[in-house]
């Protein structure tokens, strides 16, 4: 049961010192690499992509090109480390789009090529994610694919370090690439602006049946409060998140006068938002020692401090003091880093906080059941670069728990898949639109390529429907 299990003891990343443990050190396995050149051979041969390697050999039908710079080098790491392989492929340069060479300096505007090229391979990829290995090898997961190291389990101590290990990266690094709201999750575009196939979807779901919702009118606030801009781009992307914190606000029911508790406080933009067009007060939780500098430094220049309060705080700690506390409570995309062990004290966390008719407004990244089931032990290229403890659940996964360990439900929905790939499409851009800055803040080219690939895998998921995003309305009936 060892001969394709990767077997590699844990490394621990820091990118924003540039060590990059085990990353030259390619995996010796013959038989690894010789089966992985053989299943991608075979795989690309029917693909709509092409797959050029050195010697000008050419696989796959036609469209979006990779280039492999180092063919060896490649299959060994795919052999040995899977995609974790193919990512870091991409980190080293033994894998790239667009004559993207490592060694040779490039600009934003190259980069930008490339990874649009990159995009449009891996959206290939996502599309047929479950058909790329033949189904009478599948069965290889379960002994090939490295397991979820129990350092990175969402303990109140560990989850303390998952969150500080992408969160604390650099708040100047975030700024770069942001839009001036600081908003780090998935916008809402409207099909007026520019959004073409976008989905937005309200539905009352009688019962709470959210894997039922299959469509519905339109809802959620536009709002104001856009402040000036030069760069039109960042206002129609700060526009874009005004409208999906309104959104998230909706769902949540927030008045006047409510009391407002906030799970993944980010860098104070929802909290501001409720405060200012809600008249609500917000307690905001974070386990992110930079988010919550910059959040309370944002909220003091707003002349928020007296109505939002940041706390350092985990949130089954609060819920123990603080029952019934709350009118509504807010989250958007903390859930993917709380762990499958946890959505049960996570969702009655929620409902402990929660005042008689108090709502929840949850935003979360999804995937579809049967693909959480079947990756729920895998640990990835995500996990150990750049989401350590995450996971996606899936809409029917949420109902489970809250039908087996609370009394809430979903009431409402409203989808955003589509809309996140064209609000990642933008962050990667404006990122390599700032190179010269990413390398003045101290990070090497390395990371500039490993968070490019982050961006383009991302986009590539919502773009290829493998995953999507959805906000919901939670409550008591």
């Amino acid at each position: 049961m060892t001969l394709l299990s990767t077997g590699r003891p844990r490394t621990v990343p820091q990118p924003s010192a540039g060590v990059w443990p085990g990353l030259d050190d390619v995996p010796r396995r013959p038989l690894h690499a010789a089966v992985a050149r053989t299943l991608v051979e075979r795989a690309v041969r029917r693909l709509p992509l092409t797959l050029v390697l050195p010697d000008g050999t050419r696989w796959g039908l036609g469209g979006p090109t990779l280039q492999l710079v180092r063919p060896e080098r490649f299959f060994r790491r795919l052999g040995g480390d899977g995609l974790i392989g193919l990512g870091e492929a991409w980190m080293t340069g033994d894998l790239t789009a667009g004559d993207w060479r490592a060694e040779v300096p490039v600009t934003g505007d190259q980069v930008n090529r490339a990874t649009d090229e990159l995009v449009a391979a891996l959206t290939v990829l996502a599309r047929r994610m479950t058909r790329l290995v033949p189904a009478p090898l599948h069965w290889l997961r379960r002994v090939w694919q490295a397991r979820p190291p129990r350092e990175e389990e969402n303990t109140p101590s560990g989850a303390r370090e998952n969150i500080h290990r992408h969160y604390d990266l650099s708040n100047d690094l975030f700024e770069l690439f942001l839009d001036p709201s600081m908003t780090y999750s998935a916008a809402w575009f409207e099909p007026r602006d520019g959004a073409a196939g976008e989905i937005s979807v309200t539905d009352a779901v009688a019962g709470g049946a959210v894997s039922a919702a299959t469509g519905g009118a339109t809802g959620g606030a536009t709002g104001g409060g856009l402040r000036p801009t030069e760069d039109p781009d960042a206002a129609d992307l700060e526009r874009a998140q005004l409208r999906k914190i309104d959104g998230v606000l909706d769902l949540a029911r927030v008045r006047p006068g409510d009391r407002v508790l906030e799970i993944g406080s980010g860098w104070g933009a929802l909290a501001m938002r409720a405060a200012t067009e809600r008249g609500a007060t917000v307690t905001t939780l974070t386990l992110s020692t930079e988010q919550k500098d910059l959040a309370e430094r944002r909220i003091a220049a707003a002349g928020l401090s007296d109505r939002i309060d940041v706390r350092l705080e985990d949130y089954r700690a609060h819920a123990e003091r603080h029952r019934g506390r709350y009118d509504a409570v807010v989250s958007v995309e903390m859930i993917e880093a709380v762990g499958e062990k946890y959505w049960p004290a996570y969702f009655t966390s929620v409902d402990r906080l929660l005042a008689p008719g108090g709502r929840f407004g949850l935003q979360a990244i999804t995937i579809d059941h049967d693909r959480m089931l079947a990756t729920r032990r895998g640990y990835t290229w995500i996990h150990k670069y750049v989401f350590p403890g995450g996971m996606l659940p899936s809409l029917p996964a949420i109902d489970q728990v809250l039908a087996r360990w609370t009394s809430l439900g979903v009431l409402e929905t409203r989808r955003l898949g589509v809309s996140y790939a064209r609000t990642l499409r933008q962050w990667r851009h404006r990122f390599n639109d700032r190179l010269a800055d990413v390398r003045r803040l101290g990070f090497d080219d390395v990371f500039v390529r490993m968070w490019n690939f982050y961006l383009a895998y991302s986009e590539a998921g919502f773009t290829a429907g493998y995953i999507d995003d959805w906000q919901l309305g939670i409550g008591r009936g």
